[in-house]
This record gives structure tokens, sequence and C-alpha cells, in this order.
């Protein structure tokens, strides 16, 4: 069998497969029906310095190929996740990366200090797609100069590689790319989802409470592998790519574009195996093709 491992800033995966924050819990959920050491990593649901309540319900909404959510990171604050989640996941073969969340840079800077110190999670995966309370609610990954900033705090402080994780709803991704890569930045994960809405047509009202949220599914999946591609060009960090993963064949398609490991995210909804199928599924790409070395057809189209 040829070899399916790679290295995410110099972080060793057994395979390119993992899960993506926030579709996954804290990863101890999925225990009862999969092996999570099957896994090259797992991303826990993102997570605040104090615990976040979220966004008023309907918070989810089902569109064609996809999804939409505005949970609004509720999670249960660091202190709580350490003792609670992070020890469900001790002692498992496979990279914990843990996803964190601010409204300012000392809440980010918060987190990853308390992080610091955990012999579980080897990889930070930075979500800058949060409102800016203090630039008046601009999220982070929309500026290049908040981007640049926010990852050169990170970076004084984290003992772990630092991934920022890109939001797609920019102008031009590559901008922001090469701002986190100038802060510092050990790699970047890309996308989070698209802003959307939705319409009940019959209530004459939104199906969701916070009127907009995040689209993800399929139905995001060209834009991801077209945006990975651009970013791949632009820097020179390895990559994480996601956005409507649900088969083998579209983490190769990742790969191809330039991404050094994929994220499976919204079809673990539908099926709870789903990232266990796609290492799967990739491995019997590789025998078909007779790949020897995954690492072959890492950004292979030009």
């Amino acid at each position: 069998m040829g070899n399916m491992s790679v290295e995410i800033a110099g972080v060793k995966l057994k395979n390119p497969v993992m899960t993506a924050s926030g579709t996954f819990g804290s990863g101890a959920e999925f225990m009862d029906y999969i092996d999570l050491s099957l896994l090259g990593g797992l991303t826990t649901k993102g997570v605040s310095d104090v615990p976040w309540k979220g966004n008023q319900t309907p918070r989810v909404a089902e569109t064609a190929s996809g999804m939409l959510n505005a949970i609004g990171l509720q999670n249960p604050g660091v202190d709580i996740f350490i003792k609670r989640d992070l020890e469900k996941l001790r002692g498992i073969d496979t990279v914990v990366m843990a996803n964190v969340c601010g409204h300012t840079t000392e809440e980010y800077v918060e987190v990853v200090k308390r992080l610091a110190g955990s012999e579980v999670v080897k990889l930070l995966e930075i979500n800058i797609s949060c409102p800016n309370v203090k630039a008046g609610g601009i999220t982070f990954g929309t500026n290049p100069d908040a981007a640049f900033e926010v990852t050169k705090a990170i970076k004084k402080y984290a003992k772990q590689p630092v991934i920022m994780k890109l939001t797609p709803n920019v102008t031009d991704i590559t901008e922001l790319a090469r701002a986190c890569e100038a802060g510092g930045a050990d790699g970047l994960s890309l996308i989070n989802t698209l802003t959307g809405m939705k319409i009940d047509i019959h209530k004459r009202k939104f199906a969701l409470a916070n009127k907009t949220g995040g689209l993800s599914g399929p139905a995001v999946k060209p834009v991801a592998v077209r945006m990975v591609y651009q970013v791949s060009k632009a820097v020179k960090l390895p990559i994480i790519g996601m956005g409507g993963i649900m088969t083998g064949e579209d983490a190769v398609e990742f790969l191809m574009a330039g991404a050094t490991a994929v994220s499976v995210g919204t079809a673990n909804f539908n099926n709870p195996t789903a990232s266990i199928e796609v290492v799967k599924g990739i491995k019997e790409y590789m025998a078909r093709y007779e790949i020897a070395d995954i690492n072959e057809i890492i950004g292979c189209v030009e």
C-alpha cells in the first residue's frame, strides 16, 4: 500500500484526512461510531476565553446541496474545554487541532496561552471569521491588516504551530493569505463558510433568527477548490483544504489543487462515518492509479 502520511508545519499526520471544526463536537462524541485513530487528525469545535451563548434559534436551515448555520460559536469556554473535552481525547492516536475564536486580539491570545501547556493539542487553528468588536464588528479575516496583527500577536505566545483559518467572504483571498504568512502563520485552513440567506416564503420570515448564516456542504466545493488553488500559488505555507468534501474523490481534488491535508465537515452531519469513508476513498484512488506516495499528487495541477 502507498504512503498516505503528510506533514503540516512539522506535525506528521498518518493520512491527510481531518475533521472540520464545529462539525465533530470535541471529537469524543464520535468515538461510538468510528475509530478516531483511523483519521489523520481531528479539529475541535471553536473555543473562546469565556463561555459564549451563541445566537438565537432557529440557527440551522437546510438548502439545496448544503446547509446554513448561525450557531454563533456557542462553547463552554477554555477552562471547561481543557478539563472535560481535552481529557477525553488524551491517548487517542490521532493529531488533535484545537480551533480558537475571539472578539478581540486579547481574547485569542488568552486561549492560546491556556492551551500552550496542553499535551493533547498538537496544532492550533485560529478562526478569524469572528467579528472584531474593537473594529466595529468587521471580521478579523476580511481585513489584511487585522489578519496580520492577530497572527503576529498569537505567534508570540503559541507553543503549537498556528494554522489561520480563512474566510471566503473577501474580494481577494490571496491578499489575506499573504497577510497571515507575513504575520508568521505556520499554515492555513480554507475555506470557512460562505455567507448565505434563506427565506420561508410561507411564513414571510427568515429561516434563521440571525437572518444570515454560513453556507457549507457540496454547494461550496467549487469555490473552495478554486481558493485553495489560488492560495497555494500565492504563499509557501501548507494548506488544509475544506468545503463540501463528501468522498475520497472530492478530497483528491483538493490535494491536486495544492492542499496538503483536507477536513471533512458538513458530511459528518448526515453520515457519522463520512471521514473514515473519505480515507478509504483516497486509498482506493491511490491503488487504482498506482500512486506510491500521496505527496506525488499534492499540487500536481499547474
